[in-house]
């Protein structure tokens, strides 16, 4: 009888052990486009080379993120750089694609600058090197593409605007600012309408621009907010699920 109970017990055990490994959020299905997922999948394993100092901030701005949905509400996520043109469109695909990786819905990604330029064609070539399906919707100074990352879910549209233009389908009130620059963060002391501020603050790429290592740089660049997107959702599901 004795025997039986502690049977009993280990088959529970590992059945519970089993569940757990199969819910681990990186281990669900990705539903991302088959280029882009082979991407995705080697991201988890450059979480560790996060520094702590870092580390911690993405882990307030995940903090940010899961308490707005853990109130039943819509989390618009807006990401601010100077010009709209390279760092805030990466960060925005970025985490539009982790959310959808991990099954959050409602997260909502926005990218906007302190003056509207263009998205830069290096920003979307590096996306098109991850994996992105892109295509041009509009030509002119000021291009708009659709971006699609999921055959299960709307493409992205991107262009640049101001982060606050209502009209280009920016929110102007209830969103987290994430600053991608110190320059847009040195320029907006205060941000009208946002319920959080986040300084992310990645090294402009530009850098490279028409040097033999601009590709080098801008997929470097890509990746680092690749991982650091997908670091922030994977605590945002562990976190508004708990």
């Amino acid at each position: 009888m004795l025997f039986r109970t502690i049977l009993l017990c280990l088959i529970a055990l590992l059945s519970a052990c089993t569940f757990s490994q199969a819910d681990e959020p990186l281990k669900r299905p990705s539903q991302l486009m088959a280029r882009l997922s082979q991407y995705v999948e080697t991201i988890p394993s450059e979480f560790d080379r996060i520094s702590a100092g870092r580390a911690r901030l993405l882990e307030d701005f995940a903090e940010q993120v899961a308490d707005t949905i853990r109130r039943d509400e819509i989390s618009r996520l807006n990401f601010i750089c100077t010009h709209n043109s390279r760092r805030s469109h990466l960060s925005q695909v970025w985490a539009q694609t982790a959310a959808r990786y991990f099954g959050i819905d409602k997260i909502e990604t926005y990218s906007g600058g302190t003056e509207a330029t263009a998205c830069n064609v290096r920003t979307i070539a590096a996306l098109r090197r991850a994996g992105f399906e892109v295509d041009p919707l509009t030509g002119g100074t000021n291009p708009h593409y659709r971006i699609r990352y999921s055959d299960q879910a709307d493409p992205l549209q991107v262009f640049s605007k101001v982060y606050d233009d209502t009209q280009a389908g920016n929110p102007d009130k209830d969103f987290i600012a994430a600053l991608c620059c110190g320059q847009a963060d040195r320029e907006c002391p205060v941000i009208e309408g946002a319920t959080a501020r986040i300084p992310l603050h990645y090294e402009d790429p530009k850098v490279a621009d028409n040097t033999p290592a601009e590709s080098e740089v801008y997929d470097k660049r890509c990746r680092e907010i690749a991982v650091e997107m997908f670091y922030v959702m994977q605590l945002v599901a562990q976190r508004y699920r708990s």
